[in-house]
C-alpha cells in the first residue's frame, strides 16, 4: 500500500464558486498544463432529470471526453452521487429508466442510490442497479435484514500505480424519505437499512469500517461518494458530521442538500483536512476534483455547464440520443390543459430560495386546494417536498403538471383525528428557520403560525420517523375551516375531520409521519387519482381551466405564518398553575386558576391546559360532573356511549338529573364539539338541578345575529347573557352555533360560581 502525503490546494475564493469557460481550469494557475498523471474525477448530484429542460446531459458528455482528451481516458472517472432518475417527466413517465438509458450513453462509471432512486419501488431499483445501469452503483451502508451490505460498499479503480477507493454512503433518511413500505416486507417489519442509529455512531462505525476495508485492499486514496447533504434536518448524518467522526478518507463528493459548494474543508477525526464539495442541483454545474499523485495535491472546482463546448461529437451524440427519447414523450406532455394568468412558485422571487419546504406558497396553497376540492375533505395537506415545478403565465400542459408532481403518489381521503394534524404540522414545522424540511405541510382549509423562536421538542425514533411533541410545540392558532360558513374555527384534538393528501404520506407514512399510516387512521378512499392528475381535474372542474388572480401572491393567501419573534419559554410552569402553555399575563389566566383550584377542569397533560383547544359534549359533561362530585346510578343512557368510556360516568350522571339531554336518534355524539348555546343549556339545567336563580334574563337585541339562536336555546341563552355568563364575540355578534376554547369556559364556569352559585372565589365549589 502507497503512503502519500496529502496536500488540499484551495482554488476557489471563500463562498466563491469558479467557472470553466471552455477546455480545462487546470489545478495549480492558468499556465500550468495539464499533467498527464493526474487523476481527474468528474461529479454530479441531485440532477433529477434535468434533460426534460435542456441538454445538461449532453453537456456532460462533452466536458468528459474534454477531460478525456486533456488527461487520457484512463485517467478520467465520471460518477453520479444520488437523485439522478426522478423529479421530472422522463424519470416519471418510465419509472427512472429512460434517465439510466441516458447515463448509460454518457459513459457514467459509478453512481450511489440517493433517497428519490427508490421511489418507484425496491424492485424497480433493484433491477435498475443490477440490470440495466452499465455503470456500478454503490453504498457501504445500504443494508438487508442480515447486516450485508444490498451493493457493493467500495470499488478500487487503477490509474497507472495509483489505486482509488470508492466507498459509496447513502442518506440514512432514504429510509423516511421514500416510501417506508419499499423497505418492508408483507407484515410491516423493515427488512432493509441504513445505518440509520440515532446518535449517528451506526452510521460512522458502518463507513469507517468501509474505509479500513478499502486501505487494506491496497487504496492509495479514498474517495467517498455521498448523498447525506449538509442541512441541519439531516443531523446527525451530515456529509460534516460523517468526515468529523471518521479517518482514512480523503475527499467527499457529496449530494442530498442540494448545496453548491465548490470546496470546503472539514477537519476529519484525527484533525486531518478532508475535501468536500457538492454541485447543487438540476446539473446547473459538473464537478473536477483533480489528484496529483506525485504530489499528493487536490483540488475541485465546478464547471458550469451551459458554458461547455456544444460542437464536440460526444456532445452531438448524447444530444441525438436524448432527443430520440424525448420524441417519445412529447405529444403526451405537450397538450394543453388550462391556462394561468399568474406565475405559480416554489421560490421566494425577492432571494430565489427554495420557500415551499419552509413557508406559504401560491403553488402549495394551488396544489393543497386541488387535494381538499377535488376530494371533498375538510383540510387538505401536500408535503413541500412533493412540489418541484413553477407555472408560469399562458398554456399550461401536462407535461407542466408532471413536472410540479414529478413523484406520481396517488391520493387517498382519509378521517384523523384534529390530534393528528397538530402533530403532522409540528413534524413539517421541526426545522423552519433553520432548514428546509420536505415534509413541510403546504395547507388548504387550515392555517397556522409557526414561531421559529421555539425549540422543536418532537421526538424522532432512529429512523427518523416521529414519536411524540415531548414540550411546548411551536405550531398555534390552528384554526380549520367551517365548510358552510367559511368561518375559521380552533381546532379541536379530539374531534375528527376529514384529511386529503397522498399514498405517500398517509397510507405509508413517509417523511417520517408516522402518526399517519394504515394502522393509524380510517381510509374512505383509497388511491383514487394520480397527484398530477388531481391537480388537472381541479384546473378544469373548479377553476374552469383559467388559474386566476386568487393566486398572484407568489407568499400564498395568508394561510401560515411565520413569527421569528423571541418568545420566553419557561422551563418551570409561572405562577401557581402546573401549565407551562397559560400564561400569567393572559386574560383567562385567574379562570383557569380558579378552575383548576376548585377541580372543575384538569390538564390535557401534566404541564399543558390547551387554553385555545374546543371542548366537546363529554368534556362539558364531565365539567359538571366535578363541579357536582356526580355519579350516576344507571348506565346506557345513550347508545353511543359505551360502558368503561372516560366520560361515562359524567355523562351518564348528567342525563339522569336531566342536565343533558341527547339527540332524536338516541345518541349523545360526545366527541361532537360544544356550542355556545348548547354550554348555556348545559349550565341552565346544572342551576335548575341545583334550585339556583334562573329568573335572570335579556332580549339579545344587541347582538346581529341574536336570529341564528335555536328556536329551543331561546330562553336559556337569554338566561345565560342575562347572568352575564355569555358574552358576545366581535362585531357585537352572539355566536350561538360557535364553539368555546377551554379558556373561555374555564372563565364562564368561574362566572358562574361567582354570579349564579353565589360562590365566593374562596370558596368551596363543589356541593
Amino acid at each position: 500500500m502507497k503512503k502519500h502525503g496529502k496536500k488540499v490546494l484551495s482554488l476557489i475564493l471563500a463562498g466563491a464558486m469558479m467557472w470553466s469557460s471552455a477546455l480545462p481550469v487546470f489545478a495549480a494557475n492558468e499556465n500550468t498544463a495539464p499533467d498527464a498523471d493526474d487523476i481527474v474525477v468528474l461529479y454530479t448530484n441531485d440532477i433529477h432529470c434535468t434533460s426534460d429542460d435542456g441538454m445538461s446531459y449532453a453537456a456532460i458528455a462533452g466536458y468528459k471526453s474534454e477531460m478525456e482528451a486533456a488527461y487520457g481516458a484512463d485517467n478520467v472517472t465520471l460518477v453520479d452521487n444520488g437523485d439522478a432518475i426522478q423529479g421530472a417527466v422522463l424519470g416519471t413517465l418510465s419509472d427512472g429508466e429512460w434517465i439510466v438509458d441516458i447515463m448509460n450513453e454518457v459513459g457514467y462509471d459509478l453512481a450511489i442510490p440517493g433517497n428519490h432512486e427508490f421511489d418507484f419501488g425496491m424492485d424497480q431499483f433493484l433491477d435498475i442497479a443490477k440490470n440495466q445501469a452499465a455503470y456500478q452503483y454503490l453504498s457501504c451502508n445500504f443494508l438487508d435484514n442480515d447486516g450485508n451490505a444490498v451493493l457493493d460498499p467500495y470499488t478500487i479503480v487503477s490509474y497507472g500505480d495509483t489505486d482509488i477507493a470508492y466507498v459509496g454512503i447513502s442518506t440514512p433518511e432514504t429510509i423516511s424519505k421514500s416510501t417506508p413500505a419499499f423497505f418492508q416486507d408483507e407484515n410491516g417489519n423493515y427488512i432493509y437499512s441504513f445505518c440509520q442509529g440515532e446518535n449517528g455512531q451506526e452510521l460512522y462505525d458502518r463507513v469507517q469500517d468501509t474505509v479500513e476495508a478499502a486501505r487494506a485492499d491496497g487504496a492509495d486514496y479514498v474517495v467517498a461518494l455521498a448523498h447525506l447533504g449538509e442541512d441541519l434536518a439531516s443531523r446527525p448524518w451530515m456529509s460534516t458530521e460523517v468526515i468529523a467522526n471518521t479517518t482514512g478518507i480523503d475527499a467527499v463528493l457529496d449530494g442530498h442538500s442540494h448545496t453548491v459548494d465548490a470546496e470546503q474543508i472539514v477537519k476529519n477525526a484525527d484533525g486531518e483536512d478532508v475535501v468536500l464539495s457538492q454541485t447543487g442541483t438540476k446539473a446547473e454545474s459538473i464537478g473536477q476534483l483533480t489528484i496529483d499523485p506525485a504530489t499528493g495535491e487536490m483540488s475541485t472546482q465546478l464547471v458550469k455547464l451551459a458554458d461547455v463546448a456544444t460542437d464536440s461529437p460526444a456532445y452531438t451524440a448524447a444530444q441525438t440520443y436524448i432527443q430520440g427519447i424525448q420524441e417519445k414523450y412529447q405529444d403526451v406532455v405537450a397538450e394543453v390543459v388550462a391556462t394561468s394568468d399568474v406565475t405559480l412558485t416554489v421560490s421566494d422571487p425577492a432571494t430565489g430560495d427554495r420557500r415551499v419546504r419552509s413557508a406559504e406558497t401560491n403553488m402549495g396553497d394551488f396544489c393543497a386546494d386541488a387535494y381538499r376540492e377535488v376530494m371533498g375533505a375538510d383540510i387538505g395537506f401536500v408535503n413541500g417536498g412533493g412540489i418541484r415545478a413553477d407555472i408560469t403565465p399562458g398554456d399550461v400542459t401536462y407535461g407542466d403538471l408532471i413536472a410540479v408532481h414529478p413523484f406520481g403518489n396517488m391520493i387517498c381521503l382519509a378521517e384523523v383525528s384534529g390530534q393528528q394534524i397538530l402533530d403532522a404540522l409540528e413534524m413539517g414545522a421541526r426545522v423552519v428557520g433553520t432548514a428546509e424540511s420536505g415534509g413541510f405541510q403546504q395547507v388548504s382549509g387550515l392555517k397556522y403560525t409557526v414561531n421559529t423562536q421555539i425549540p422543536s421538542s418532537v421526538v424522532l425514533d432512529d429512523n427518523g420517523s416521529f414519536v411524540e411533541v415531548s414540550g411546548a410545540r411551536r405550531v398555534s392558532d390552528v384554526l380549520v375551516e367551517n365548510r358552510e360558513t367559511g368561518a375559521y374555527e380552533p381546532i379541536d384534538p379530539n374531534a375528527t375531520y376529514t384529511l386529503a393528501g397522498h399514498n405517500y404520506m398517509l397510507k405509508q407514512g413517509g417523511d417520517g409521519f408516522t402518526m399517519f399510516g394504515e394502522d393509524n387512521i380510517k381510509l374512505l378512499l383509497d388511491e383514487t387519482m394520480v397527484d398530477n392528475e388531481v391537480l388537472i381535474d381541479y384546473l378544469t372542474e373548479n377553476l374552469d381551466g383559467v388559474i386566476g388572480e386568487e393566486y398572484a401572491d407568489p407568499y400564498g393567501q395568508g394561510r401560515i405564518t411565520i413569527n421569528n419573534e423571541p418568545v420566553e419559554i419557561p422551563e418551570e410552569p409561572t405562577g401557581d398553575l402546573p401549565f407551562i402553555d397559560v400564561d400569567p399575563d393572559s386574560w383567562y389566566y385567574g379562570a383557569v386558576e380558579y378552575a383548576y383550584e376548585n377541580g372543575l377542569m384538569n390538564g390535557v397533560a401534566a404541564d399543558q391546559f390547551a387554553p385555545q383547544t374546543t371542548l366537546t359534549r363529554a368534556m362539558m359533561a364531565a365539567v359538571l360532573a366535578n363541579l357536582e362530585n356526580g355519579s350516576a346510578n344507571t348506565s346506557g343512557s345513550f347508545s353511543d356511549v359505551a360502558d368503561g368510556a372516560w366520560y361515562a360516568d359524567a355523562v351518564n350522571w348528567a342525563a339522569e338529573n336531566g342536565i343533558v339531554n341527547g339527540y332524536e336518534d338516541g345518541t349523545f355524539r360526545p366527541d361532537a364539539p360544544l356550542t355556545r348555546e348548547q354550554m348555556a343549556a348545559f349550565l341552565y339545567n346544572y342551576a335548575a338541578y341545583k334550585g339556583y336563580d334562573v329568573s335572570a334574563t335579556n332580549d339579545l337585541a344587541q347582538f346581529s345575529d341574536a336570529a341564528q339562536v335555536s328556536s329551543w336555546a331561546a330562553d336559556v341563552v337569554k338566561w345565560a347573557v342575562g347572568a352575564d355568563l355569555l358574552h358576545g364575540v366581535g362585531d357585537d355578534k352572539l355566536a350561538p352555533t360557535g364553539t368555546a376554547t377551554r379558556a373561555e369556559v374555564a372563565a364562564i364556569l368561574a362566572n358562574f360560581c361567582e354570579n349564579v352559585a353565589d360562590l365566593g372565589a374562596d370558596e368551596e365549589v363543589a356541593a
